[in-house]
């Protein structure tokens, strides 16, 4: 493959990768306002949509890797830059690559925000299933040596590490 053929390649890839980070980074920003609420079809809607997306993402990452690999480069991120600098000296793919890595980071901490969101939703259930069961409620901990360590959560402190 010769560098124009591998330029206009990578240019599909990170064409395609930023359309990707920019429908799921629609998707969880969404996801963040239904998981306010409490449509149950519309969460399991969104999470199907967010994990095809996600899908698709680890294909074209797989495709870069190959690209690399197919030109002796390692499959890394300095083996994208090295393959970046030979095919395409101008660095016209660079700025294409930045957001990218923009977009993804922004759709990450959408996702940690979402991840806090069913977090919270989570220990909000457990706490009143243990109020109208009359149970305390389950908590994986881990213990000193690393271990998991299942305690139960009975509402007070018994002593500290």
């Amino acid at each position: 493959m010769d560098q124009g053929v591998c330029r206009e390649h990578l240019t599909e890839l990170f064409r395609d990768e930023a359309a990707l980070l920019v429908e799921l980074e629609q998707l969880l920003t969404r996801e963040g306002h239904i998981l306010e609420g409490s449509d149950i079809q519309e969460i399991e809607r969104t999470t199907r949509a967010r994990q095809e997306r996600m899908g698709a993402l680890a294909r074209l990452e797989e495709q870069r890797r190959s690209l690399c690999a197919l030109h002796g480069f390692a499959s890394d991120r300095a083996g994208l830059e090295a393959v970046m600098a030979w095919c395409d000296p101008s660095g016209s793919l660079t700025e294409s690559l930045r957001e990218c890595a923009v977009r993804a980071v922004r759709c990450r901490e959408l996702n940690d925000r979402n991840g806090v969101l069913v977090t919270a939703r989570l220990q909000r259930v457990e706490s009143l299933l243990g109020a109208l069961t009359g149970r305390p409620t389950r908590v994986d901990t881990y213990g000193p040596r690393g271990y998991g360590v299942a305690a139960l959560r009975s509402g007070r402190a018994l002593g500290a590490a």
